[in-house]
């Protein structure tokens, strides 16, 4: 059989909320599926009669040629759909499994990749010991980037605007998840968002899009602050000073002229490629790969040091 007429590249894409992201459907046509499917209001109990629907109806050579990418918005439950997908397959009957629910796992591995490069090129530091605080922290985004900065050795506060109890709890539920090390905090209060500031080498905006969570005045009081990085490219910047295309310059509004700043677009920069990395090692790998959020640090880190 030629190129031409080889089955068709088919993705299931399954998401525990009411749509699949356009985003996503948009990456993975262009790393070259020609069927995608999307499979919405998903729970898990339905991912293992999915999975086995998918790998017993294309043959070997089918099997080959089928993925089944997982979103949704809940980082831990994609995480658990993705385990189930893996225990589901019945070898020779395998296919790849890639999970990146609200793109989060792809946005937080470009965040801390980027953080990791320019903290070793403008400090000569590693992140090992730093301070981190992740402001919006118990989001999508800012969970597993702490996660992430702690397997690094990095000393994460994760932080809250709500309060520090619910900061906490989900500094608890990711520790027990990851055997990693954070803690939560509470920046409900002016007060409390400058004494967390005052203590902090890196800071980390991943709430809200347009919502600035660190003003000119509040930044004035982050004294050790090395790197301040924002993924919010809505305006208001999240991080006063933190243009979205700052990659490694000197922040204006920074305490220190050795502060310097990391934007929206620099993240989302690598963030895409990562993304598309993965869509396109899940259809062209030789055997069946199991995509979670370390696949994707792994390959931001990759794309962070070929940016020379």
């Amino acid at each position: 059989m030629s190129e031409a007429t080889e089955r068709p590249y088919i993705l299931h894409m399954l998401t525990a909320t009411a749509q699949m992201s356009p985003f996503d459907v948009n990456m993975a046509a262009d790393a070259g599926y020609n069927v995608i499917v999307p499979y919405c209001n998903v729970d898990a109990s339905m991912v293992t009669n999915l999975t086995q629907d998918a790998i017993f109806s294309r043959g070997p050579k089918g099997v080959s040629r089928t993925g089944i990418f997982i979103g949704g918005r809940d980082v831990m439950l994609a995480a658990d759909m993705l385990e189930t997908a893996r225990r589901a397959m019945v070898p020779p009957f395998e296919v790849s499994v890639f999970a990146d629910p609200s793109g989060s796992y792809t946005t937080a591995a470009a965040l801390v990749a980027l953080v990791e490069r320019h903290l070793k090129r403008a400090h000569g530091m590693e992140p090992g010991g730093k301070r981190v605080l992740i402001l919006g922290g118990t989001g999508a985004v800012g969970r597993i980037a702490a996660a992430m900065a702690a397997t690094l050795g990095a000393d994460v506060s994760i932080a809250s605007h709500r309060d520090a109890s619910h900061a906490k709890r989900v500094s608890d539920e990711i520790n027990r998840r990851f055997d990693i090390v954070t803690t939560g905090i509470g920046t409900d209060t002016s007060d409390a968002l400058r004494r967390a500031l005052a203590d902090a080498e890196i800071v980390i905006a991943a709430a809200v899009a347009g919502v600035q969570v660190v003003g000119p005045d509040d930044l004035a009081h982050a004294r050790h602050l090395l790197i301040a990085a924002d993924v919010n490219a809505v305006p208001p910047e999240g991080i006063a000073g933190v243009n979205v295309m700052n990659d490694g310059e000197p922040l204006g509004d920074g305490p220190d002229p050795g502060t310097i700043g990391i934007g929206a677009l620099a993240i989302g920069n690598v963030k895409y490629q990562v993304e598309h990395r993965l869509f396109v090692r899940m259809r062209t790998s030789a055997r069946p790969v199991y995509l979670g959020f370390q696949q994707a640090f792994d390959e931001a880190r990759e794309v962070a040091a070929s940016l020379g």
